[in-house]
């Protein structure tokens, strides 16, 4: 692995990106090992669940810009692990072989205690997006030096802007494509059942350009780690996460992983592990294959 990814040379920093997706399998009512997963696309009674299995994926992002995502880990997660339980054993397994010190990136569901606490001890810098209906609480005040040392200092509410601090910068830019940007960043604040884990917190609003703000609801972002990069750089980080969505699309749609009925969980597997592989391949085909697009088609 760490060879492959010195070949590919990506630019700056490695960038992983975590998720977990669904293989729905709703009328396989003798397969093994199914479990109740998420499903958007319409479960069970009308609701967004559905019975089959649950694959995590950990994958490399190569480019500053593009689709592409690589996957180095993807694996079913079992009747008797969680999603973030797969994911903190993926990152374990990935982590020691890179060559570097890599950024890692996850969406809402990994913003929780349970994933900050259990990743703590892996050589890996991590930006996680937050639900904004969550509470942080600030770094406790100096000990009085009576009673006992308190572990949180005052709340600071992600929907109560009257909770927040000063923040600790303030940067306003023009994206290309999402047009004024305002970027906050806090430091120092922590969820409530991990404590000794610190974060800095970044809060993303899309504005109108006389300032004021949009509609469009506002991104909450964590950092965890040692090198922390700028707010803009964050921000950017974390939208090139999407490359594994993309990925997951471009496997059930291109690839057709889903498309098999196997009657068993190891067929599953066996037939899913030929997805990163058959991604890989491409990958490395890519510079050797002409682009020649039919008369009604967009050139690459």
């Amino acid at each position: 692995m760490k060879l492959y990814i010195e070949q590919i040379k990506p630019e700056g920093r490695i960038l992983l990106a975590g998720d977990h997706t669904t293989w729905s399998r709703p009328n396989a009512s003798t397969l093994k090992e199914r479990t109740y997963e998420h499903y958007a696309q319409g479960g069970l009674g009308g609701k967004p669940v559905t019975a089959g299995y649950g694959y995590s994926t950990l994958a490399l992002i190569p480019e500053a810009s593009g689709s592409w995502a690589l996957p180095l880990r993807h694996e079913r997660i079992t009747s008797w692990e969680t999603p973030i339980q797969k994911a903190v054993w993926q990152l374990k397994k990935v982590c020691p072989q890179l060559p570097s010190r890599a950024i890692s990136c996850w969406d809402i569901e990994y913003g929780c205690a349970p994933f900050i606490t259990q990743t703590a001890d892996i050589e890996v810098d991590k930006i996680i997006r937050l639900r904004s209906n969550l509470c942080l609480w600030t770094a406790p005040p100096t000990y009085s030096g009576r009673g006992r040392r308190r572990v949180h200092g005052s709340k600071f509410k992600l929907l109560d802007e009257s909770t927040w601090d000063e923040p600790a910068q303030t940067t306003e830019l023009e994206d290309a494509k999402l047009g004024r940007l305002k970027i906050r960043l806090w430091n120092e604040l922590h969820l409530r059942k991990s404590p000794l884990h610190p974060m800095s917190v970044i809060l993303v609003e899309r504005l109108k350009p006389d300032g004021s703000k949009r509609v469009a609801k506002p991104m909450w972002l964590a950092f965890i780690g040692e090198s922390m990069p700028s707010c803009t750089e964050i921000f950017q980080y974390y939208l090139r996460w999407f490359g594994v969505d993309h990925w997951y699309r471009f496997a059930k749609q291109r690839l057709h992983w889903t498309l098999p009925k196997f009657s068993t969980p190891e067929q599953s597997d066996r037939w899913s592990d030929l997805m990163p592989l058959i991604t890989w391949q491409l990958w490395l085909a890519r510079d050797i294959v002409k682009n020649n697009p039919l008369p009604w088609q967009k050139t690459a």
